[in-house]
């Protein structure tokens, strides 16, 4: 993503967040496993961290949950930098393997998941709502987290296309080419 011009990227994020917005409005309130909603568009953005890296992961992330606070009416930024967080913790993750498996890909994106949402009701609390922490928690962040880890088989070859990630070259030392 490094030699990919910004506008590129965004926008390709912008499009894909759009669609996961869209679907996140309509389909996933309607599909509540545990009476807990699905949360695709923080999947996606944890997705993104998990296939580029943890800078990656936080400029999609906030970008992300930007619009999730526009189309929703919550507070400006309090998802936004929850998104973010997550998006930094999936793809922490990332830079201690040169081409993770599909299933480390996986928990990578569960883990994030997991983190931004967790961060959802301590950001709520730093823009003054009450009322937010609950015995509830400890059901929507394992919900949260095991959705979006199966979503992300899915969500990391989107994630891939939108940030322009190319398949990992690897060259020995010494052959020029």
């Amino acid at each position: 993503m490094n030699d990919t011009p910004a506008r590129i990227w965004l926008t390709r994020v912008v499009l894909i967040g759009l669609i996961v917005l869209s679907l996140q409005m309509t389909i996933a309130t309607e599909i509540r496993p545990f009476g807990v909603v699905i949360q695709i568009v923080l999947a996606f953005a944890v997705a993104a961290g998990a296939a580029s890296g943890p800078g990656e992961g936080a400029k999609v992330g906030f970008v992300l949950g930007l619009m999730y606070d526009l189309a929703t009416g919550l507070s400006m930024g309090s998802t936004a930098m929850s998104m973010a967080f997550g998006g930094y913790v999936a793809g922490w993750g990332r830079q201690y393997r040169l081409e993770p498996t599909w299933w480390m890909l996986a928990a990578l994106t569960s883990i994030g998941a997991a983190v931004g949402e967790a961060f959802v009701p301590i950001m709520r609390v730093l823009t003054g709502e009450t009322g937010v922490f609950g015995a509830r928690v400890a059901l929507v962040l394992p919900v949260v987290a095991l959705s979006s880890g199966l979503l992300s088989t899915l969500l990391i070859p989107i994630a891939r296309w939108a940030l322009a990630i190319r398949p990992t070259e690897i060259r020995v030392a010494g052959a020029d080419t």
